[in-house]
């Protein structure tokens, strides 16, 4: 059975930086669409950024361009979120996913098949 595996969280200062990872397992992701999505206590799981099978392709939310970036290492089958210049904002349970319908970018939860148990954000002022 495939699985997504968020590792990287933890409490760090506003201005730090992250490093989260998604590592798959039980199928090949290499093919795969993947993005990163967030929740914050009290509002509704968000988008954060996408990527797809290659790494050609990229998408973020606007609250994170310039400060997020997406990448992947299909021969590790892991998928990263680096995060820079964190923002108390930032505070979140970050989820993985992956889907394996299509190549357009992928924005919304629905989109997605596999997702992953999250890795809590905590970025205090």
């Amino acid at each position: 059975q495939a699985q997504l595996v968020e590792s990287g969280g933890g409490l760090v200062q506003a201005g730090d930086s992250l490093r989260l990872s998604c590592a798959a397992s039980g199928r090949t992701f290499s093919s795969a669409a993947m993005g990163w999505f967030r929740q914050a206590p009290g509002k509704e799981r968000e988008f954060v950024a996408f990527i797809n099978w290659n790494g050609g392709s990229t998408s973020y939310a606007d609250s994170v361009k310039g400060r997020f970036t997406i990448s992947r290492d299909n021969a590790k089958n892991t998928v990263y979120l680096q995060m820079n210049s964190l923002k108390p904002e930032d505070t979140a349970v970050y989820y993985c996913a992956a889907d394996f319908r299509g190549s357009r970018p992928k924005t919304l939860q629905y989109e997605y098949y596999y997702w992953g148990q999250g890795t809590q954000v905590t970025v205090s002022s």
